[in-house]
């Protein structure tokens, strides 16, 4: 893009640029607050009460310390039969990715039974 003829100077460009930055940054921050819960902190309260970890604990137990990368953790189911639409979660049901157990690299995911049970989505299959 060239901005010889442009009213638009370079500073100005920068200034939006930053400002749309901002803004997606703090709208992936707050989304990522939401995807923590899961399925809310009803269920999770649910899990514990049971005597269970939630998806996520899982995996934090299994891996090193700080080592976990989640992907596909803004996945939300495409179906809209029984209402379904009104219910989404991210990450529906399953928490996906990598980190290390003893230093080596490992894949893993987990069933979030804070959402839907745990159960398996055309999104996560």
């Amino acid at each position: 893009m060239s901005l010889i003829g442009s009213e638009i100077k370079p500073d100005d460009l920068f200034k939006k640029n930053a400002e749309a930055s901002h803004t997606l940054r703090h709208s992936i921050a707050s989304k990522g607050a939401v995807v923590m819960l899961g399925g809310g902190a009803d269920a999770i309260a649910k899990q514990h009460k049971r005597g269970k970890l939630t998806a996520r604990e899982r995996i934090e137990f299994l891996l090193d310390e700080g080592t976990f990368e989640e992907t596909d953790k803004f996945v939300v189911h495409r179906s809209s039969d029984f209402g379904m639409d009104e219910q989404l979660y991210y990450g529906d049901g399953f928490i996906t990715g990598h980190g290390r157990i003893e230093g080596r690299l490992v894949f893993v995911f987990a069933q979030d039974f804070t959402v839907f049970g745990g159960s398996l989505s055309e999104t996560n299959a």
